[in-house]
């Protein structure tokens, strides 16, 4: 096999799992979120504070100013 053809393959399994994901956290309750630091985005080396859900980690808004500081106090 190539490395192209590798390649593609291992995008198609990506695209594959994220399906997944996306359609495990749409279906999930969201019952439990927690404040925490995530990358802000999948290549970035910086992080962001937001609210996500403790079962699935979908993100599911911004904090606020006390939530921020409660967090940041830790």
């Amino acid at each position: 096999m190539s490395i192209y053809q590798k390649i593609q393959d291992l995008f198609v399994k990506k695209q594959k799992i994220e399906r997944e994901i996306m359609e495990i956290q749409n279906s999930c309750k969201h019952t439990e979120e927690i404040v925490t630091s995530i990358k802000e985005n999948g290549d970035s080396s910086n992080t962001v504070i937001r609210c996500i859900c403790k079962n699935c980690n979908k993100i599911l808004r911004y904090p606020n100013d006390i939530e921020i500081f409660k967090y940041l106090s830790k």
